[in-house]
């Protein structure tokens, strides 16, 4: 067989290279999506407890100082909830066989 003869691929072979690179990609946008809802969970949990503290801080009679940076302090635990919560479009792609090996994105999240 010639060096030529060796070199061309079928169009079996590009399909199954395609499918086997599309795999790879599919597996880095799991572990993407894994890390990003363990990043989400690990904000969310604290986040909770300092908003909840500053909401709880706020109840109680303060100099205006005081009430300002509690304030400020519940405003910006709200604003980071907010982004953290976007995180959720970030998931795990679902495969499915009505997709034909195509992804769709999952309705539950983590």
């Amino acid at each position: 067989m010639s060096q030529q003869e060796t070199q061309i691929q079928t169009p079996n072979d590009e399909a199954d290279e395609l499918r086997k690179l599309l795999a790879e990609q599919e597996n880095k946008i799991d572990e993407v999506a894994d890390l990003v809802s363990r990043v989400r969970h690990e904000i969310n949990n604290p986040l909770t407890g300092i908003l909840g503290q500053a909401q709880l801080l706020l109840r109680e009679e303060l100099n205006e100082k005081a009430r300002k940076r509690a304030e400020t302090i519940e405003r910006l635990a709200q604003r980071l909830a907010q982004t953290v919560a976007e995180l959720r479009l970030v998931q795990k792609p679902v495969r499915t066989a009505a997709t034909d090996g195509r992804r769709r994105s999952s309705a539950v999240s983590k």
